[in-house]
């Protein structure tokens, strides 16, 4: 397999393999294509656990409607028990 880059990343991988941090490019490109598979695994992860959580409370109960005034008075709740946590710090 033969990769492409244009100047700048071929710059950057051989300014990585002259510090001695690579001992090749296909070292750099076999170590960045890793990390970009941790990552998208990482992503996966993360969206199938957000997703459980949607799941989990669309079961949870009688659902509330999302108004302004219902987000409005959740705001103001919050903005009190964070007052309070301030003043007993």
């Amino acid at each position: 397999m033969n990769v492409s880059l244009p100047p700048p990343l071929k710059r950057f991988v051989d300014g990585k393999v002259s510090s001695g941090v690579y001992g090749s490019a296909s070292e750099f490109i076999r170590e960045a294509i890793r990390e970009k598979l941790l990552r998208e695994e990482d992503r996966r992860e993360a969206k199938d656990a957000l997703t459980a959580k949607l799941l989990k409370g669309l079961g949870s109960g009688k659902p509330i409607p999302f108004t302004e005034r219902y987000f409005e008075r959740k705001k103001r709740t919050l903005a009190r028990r964070i007052g309070r946590k301030t003043k007993n710090a």
